[in-house]
């Protein structure tokens, strides 16, 4: 299978290195809220309360997150590689998925789990676009060299997607908050099932495993 994957175009060292670990971006967010601040330019008091919420997301999949014993093996058997995943603090799905991406990354030290934001890096998320959006969190595996890029996942699970094009087509009475409380509910029930199973089929498909 790994003959059939495609260097990255607008990844670099630098990106690597200007990345943050999962704690360095808790704490990068954790700090700017205190400060009544949240990532990117829209500094509004609707983005500052996406982000507690998100902190809040964050704080509690932290703690309950479990991954299943069958993935836990096959996580262990991933060979090296950097998932970097485009993100902001203000993101919903992001604060309901990444700490899982988290959970998976510290069963193999050969993983290693950088977040760089989107508004910061522009070239890289318009190489990843979903649908022609630049819709986030989106991961990005790639080879330990940079020169090769497994896989990539995101932004939310595809059952989460497809509701999500339906709403925009026909939202049969439904606001748009109705709607996201909805899908944050969705998550809550899904324990991180879904995403798990995602994942599993990119290693499936990306390296036999």
């Amino acid at each position: 299978m790994l003959d059939q994957i495609t260097k990255p175009k607008t990844i670099t060292s630098d990106t690597n290195a200007n990345a943050m670990t999962y704690s360095q971006y808790r704490e990068l967010v954790d700090a700017l809220f205190s400060e009544g601040k949240t990532t990117g330019e829209n500094q509004s008091e609707a983005y500052l309360e996406y982000t507690r919420m998100a902190i809040q997301r964050m704080n509690r999949w932290d703690k309950v997150a479990k991954v299943s014993p069958e993935m836990e093996e096959r996580v262990k058997k991933l060979p090296p590689q950097i998932w970097l995943v485009l993100t902001e603090a203000w993101c919903g799905d992001a604060g309901q998925t990444i700490p899982f991406m988290n959970k998976l990354a510290e069963l193999n030290p050969g993983i290693q789990l950088r977040l760089i934001l989107r508004d910061e890096n522009p070239e890289i998320m318009d190489a990843h676009l979903t649908n022609g959006a630049r819709s986030i969190p989106k991961l990005i595996s790639l080879s330990p060299g940079l020169t090769k890029e497994y896989f990539s996942w995101g932004p939310k699970p595809k059952y989460l997607i497809e509701k999500q094009r339906a709403f925009r087509e026909d939202p049969k009475g439904k606001t748009s908050k109705e709607f996201t409380q909805e899908v944050h509910l969705w998550y809550a029930k899904d324990k991180n099932q879904s995403l798990e199973q995602e994942l599993g089929d990119c290693f499936s498909e990306a390296f036999d495993i």
